[in-house]
């Protein structure tokens, strides 16, 4: 864990020297195709449904990511990633299980990864960073509880600005600025998650961007990780 948090952290360093953008970044511009899966909704939603009934055969983010387990696993509740794409590496089993979000990364090439997130009830996510600017965090909200007042009962706070997204509701975002989450529900919160590409970076950061990104593929394919459900 130590050598992934230094890795990381001289990574953002990098970064943070050649890209300067706010943590709420306009989906418009940086991921236009984000209307593609809003207007999808319907359709994702009844996938990640689907797999939501098999949830229990779902890998929990730290059994993928052992380097996670402090912000996975640190309140004994679930925090379960499905995964349909990881740095550019498809996996084919869990793509066939959800043909339409398939179809869409296929339309979406700049969309990296892919996984629908499931946060199991009274879930905490502790405040983190994510380590590559490069790419951008967007959030599809599928399956949001609401409290008794109706309000969003998850909130995901990004860089000390809480956000609560109802159904339906997107947001393109840097995860290297700290954030955190909260289920503070009785029901698990469902959210598509992509990592978009980033656009208009400094060349010499696209030139090191592509090669962090061969190194993680090599790297998962290496650990022979397996993410099928």
């Amino acid at each position: 864990m130590q050598i992934y948090d230094r890795a990381a952290g001289a990574v953002r360093a990098i970064y943070d020297t050649r890209i300067a953008t706010p943590p709420i970044l306009d989906t418009s511009h940086y991921f236009p195709s984000a209307e593609l899966y809003t207007d999808a909704l319907p359709d994702i939603r009844r996938e990640a449904l689907a797999v939501a009934d098999t949830l229990g055969h779902v890998p929990r983010f730290h059994d993928l990511m052992p380097e996670q387990t402090e912000i996975s696993a640190n309140d004994g509740r679930d925090w379960r990633m499905f995964i349909l794409k990881a740095y550019g590496i498809p996996v084919s089993k869990n793509l066939r299980r959800c043909p339409r979000i398939a179809a869409l990364l296929d339309e979406t090439p700049e969309a990296v990864s892919c996984v629908l997130s499931f946060l199991a009830p009274g879930k905490h996510i502790p405040r983190h960073r994510g380590p590559f600017r490069a790419i951008l965090r967007f959030h599809l909200m599928l399956a949001m509880p609401c409290d008794r007042n109706g309000v969003p009962a998850c909130e995901l706070n990004i860089d000390g600005e809480p956000h609560l997204l109802a159904e339906g509701d997107s947001l393109l975002w840097d995860d290297t600025y700290p954030h955190e989450v909260w289920n503070r529900s009785d029901n698990v919160r469902i959210a598509l998650l992509l990592d978009v590409w980033r656009r208009d970076m400094p060349y010499d950061m696209a030139l090191l961007s592509h090669t962090i990104m061969v190194l993680g593929r090599a790297f998962l394919r290496m650990r022979g990780l397996t993410y099928a459900a």
